[in-house]
């Protein structure tokens, strides 16, 4: 009987049970810790949480007076149901971020289409290895054109055609950053296609893309629903074996390249991560949210997506939106197996009412 009246004291107060010991917040006004328990309080919450990624990242600047995106078509290839072109975009003054656009025959002004923001894995073939080339074969730009969705696959800095990226020179503390920076630009772009529905983008990646998909997500919330294959576990679950943990100097090691997050070994010493990876799926809700996660992925273990989800779906449950959750665990090791790309271009096209959903 007390919890019940506990309960509705709570929603009265507009406050909400349930919130796990680390969904606590710095009080502006006190300094002191205390636990969510208002949306009011969430909000403040979550601009801690996007300070503790930026603090391992850097900040993200700003994109205010921003010079036009200038696009240049290079070149472009006619498919059956869409055709690919190869750009090249101004995303900042002096910075310049090669992509692969698709285009869907369907896509006109009058019947605008959703778009997928496509992230490349580790590969010197960069944007191309979304499109199906390299040993990968995770060809999800090109299978997401092919179901109707305008697509949009850049370049990360360090690969494709940003293999010479200056990374000690770069205006950004890491590459993580330069990366968010320039998916957010993406998305900028595809909002301003007149064949795109502006209220229906999201974004999809494996590995290195899967993790960048998390990452550009938590910061910009235009971005409707996330897929993540092999991409996170939380980092006390991060294993790289002994040997190469040595040679990056520490288990986090990876984490810590020029091209990733250096701040963790410059700063952090790799001893204190200060976020973890519940903390960017919490930055997501209470927007979709899908992770391919393999039982017997070698460095993203399962155990730590497990734990991990675990606490994001008491911000899930908090925003009243479990069902926008929603994790497989493939038989397999690193990899996005056929049956769960279907599977994760199924559950975009209910959440978009695409295709046989659409309204």
């Amino acid at each position: 009987m007390k919890t019940i009246l506990y309960g509705l004291l709570l929603l009265l107060a507009g406050c909400r049970p349930g919130v796990g010991e680390w969904m606590s917040y710095s009080d502006p006004a006190s300094g002191r810790s205390k636990p969510v328990r208002t949306l009011q309080e969430w909000d403040i919450k979550r601009g801690q949480l996007l300070d503790s990624l930026q603090a391992a990242m850097g900040a993200l600047p700003s994109r205010s007076q921003l010079p036009p995106f200038d696009v240049q078509y290079l070149d472009s290839l006619h498919e059956a149901t869409f055709t690919r072109y190869t750009v090249r975009l101004t995303v900042a003054a002096g910075e310049e971020l090669p992509a692969l656009l698709y285009v869907p025959l369907s896509a006109k002004a009058a019947r605008r289409c959703p778009a997928m923001l496509a992230l490349h894995p580790t590969g010197a073939a960069g944007k191309l290895i979304p499109d199906g080339e390299s040993d990968y074969r995770l060809p999800y730009a090109r299978e997401l054109a092919q179901q109707g969705y305008v697509v949009i696959a850049p370049d990360y800095p360090g690969f494709g055609d940003l293999s010479d990226f200056d990374f000690r020179n770069s205006r950004y503390a890491s590459g993580t950053m330069k990366g968010i920076f320039d998916h957010i630009r993406c998305i900028d772009w595809l909002q301003s296609m007149d064949f795109v529905n502006a209220d229906k983008i999201g974004v999809i990646g494996h590995s290195l893309g899967g993790h960048n998909a998390l990452f550009v997500a938590a910061f910009d919330t235009r971005l409707k629903a996330v897929v993540s294959s092999c991409g996170w576990t939380e980092f006390e679950y991060y294993y790289i074996g002994e040997e190469a943990s040595k040679a990056y100097g520490g288990r986090l090691g990876p984490w810590a390249q020029d091209k990733y997050m250096p701040l963790l070994r410059d700063k952090y010493r790799l001893e204190r991560v200060p976020f973890n990876f519940h903390d960017v799926i919490a930055l997501i809700a209470p927007r979709a949210f899908y992770s391919c996660s393999p039982l017997h992925d070698a460095n993203f273990d399962v155990k730590g997506v497990k734990a991990g989800m675990d606490k994001a779906m008491e911000v899930y449950r908090f925003l009243n939106a479990e069902t926008a959750l929603r994790v497989s665990y493939p038989d397999a090791k690193h990899d996005f197996p056929t049956e769960n790309r279907l599977e994760a271009y199924d559950w975009l096209d209910r959440i978009f009412h695409h295709k046989m959903y659409s309204e």
